[in-house]
């Protein structure tokens, strides 16, 4: 569910959509980590200017957390290109 809100959300961002994976993978219990690889110049919007944008993906996380009992680490990885 978070994964596929993510997904759908950064897909709007960034200005290569098709390159965006979104990975989701058990830590512990009830903790998990929320890859988002994108395009090295996507990664740069992801983050946005002194860390907002990645902030406010962090923050609408945290409202998920409430909900569903689980805590969310993401994370975002520039992916070399294949050309």
């Amino acid at each position: 569910m978070v994964e596929n809100f993510i997904e759908a959300y950064v897909k709007k961002i960034v200005v290569e959509p098709d390159r965006i994976r979104v990975v989701k993978t058990e830590i512990d219990a009830n903790f998990y980590e929320i890859e988002i690889l994108s395009s090295l110049q996507d990664a740069g919007r992801l983050i946005g200017k002194d860390g907002k944008m990645i902030g406010a993906i962090k923050t609408f996380v945290s409202g998920i957390k409430a909900k569903d009992g689980n805590s969310y680490r993401i994370i975002v990885k520039p992916q070399e290109s294949k050309e």
